[in-house]
């Protein structure tokens, strides 16, 4: 088994950081380092996908963004539409978008048709992101958001540094109620992170293709729901034994997940008074 290695920059600016704290402020951001270790030395994830490779990043650069997807649907559309056809899926159809830190997992949900559950379409591994497992509070401080996101079609960039990207929508409406800040949160290409979700030029491009003429064909907004972790009972027991500060925020994530997982349709969330509700 290949391991990642070494920590991430986020996890190791928050504990070295740390030991130059006098008060309960730093043993606190250890106590927490360690608690999230196992997110940050994961065994390395791969997913090998049915297309020809993308062309290497010096030429990749070089082209304008019509260009890049153009030479994206030639390499990817007819294999696509044919995998997406056998589980009686297409593109076009609504798509939603889940997140889980800890087990570093991005999964593509579709609807088949108006009122239908959702069907996952494929589990991508995150091929890094910074930080460790809890919210973006502000910035620079190189964390991954946690939270309920979405992103319309003006937040697609076809022209990204990191092959091609999109903007997930931090800060929502909650971050900003609790004056948390930070900008261009992205979902991309590529294998760096600085608070985005890298996941590696060939992966970014078929979920780019999904979402895109998900957009194009009416769904205003692609609802993107970021996790730590599987809120399973078991797992948020495991956070409150170990007296997580972050605790009570995962707790307002958690109905949001459980509706998801009994429903598979994504739940109407709102920010009421600082803190998000489900709606009926």
């Amino acid at each position: 088994m290949r391991w990642r290695g070494i920590i991430t920059a986020g996890a190791l600016t928050v504990f070295v950081g740390a030991l130059y704290l006098p008060d309960s402020t730093g043993l606190r951001k250890i106590q927490g380092f360690i608690q999230n270790a196992e997110a940050q030395v994961m065994p390395a994830a791969s997913i090998t996908l049915p297309y020809p490779a993308p062309p290497p990043a010096h030429e990749w650069n070089t082209l304008p963004a019509a260009e890049r997807l153009a030479d994206v649907r030639r390499r990817l559309q007819p294999q696509l539409n044919a995998e997406l056809a056998t589980r009686s899926l297409a593109l076009g159809q609504p798509a939603f978008i889940r997140i889980f830190k800890e087990t570093n997992e991005l999964e593509l949900w579709l609807q088949p048709k108006p009122g239908a559950r959702y069907q996952l379409f494929r589990s991508y591994p995150i091929a890094l992101f910074s930080g460790y497992l809890g919210p973006k509070t502000r910035e620079g401080d190189m964390q991954a958001p946690e939270g309920f996101y979405s992103f319309g079609k003006s937040l697609l960039n076809p022209a990204s540094r990191y092959h091609l990207a999109f903007n997930i929508g931090y800060p929502n409406a909650y971050d900003r109620h609790h004056e948390r800040t930070g900008s261009l949160i992205m979902v991309h290409g590529r294998n760096v992170s600085i608070g985005c979700f890298a996941m590696t030029d060939p992966v970014i491009e078929e979920i780019y293709l999904i979402i895109e003429a998900a957009l194009d064909k009416g769904q205003a907004q692609v609802p993107v729901h970021i996790f730590p972790f599987r809120m399973t009972p078991a797992r948020l027991e495991k956070a409150r034994l170990a007296a997580d500060a972050h605790c009570k925020f995962w707790s307002e994530l958690q109905a949001g997940h459980d509706h998801f997982e009994s429903k598979h349709f994504p739940p109407s969330i709102t920010i009421q008074a600082g803190q998000y509700q489900l709606q009926p």
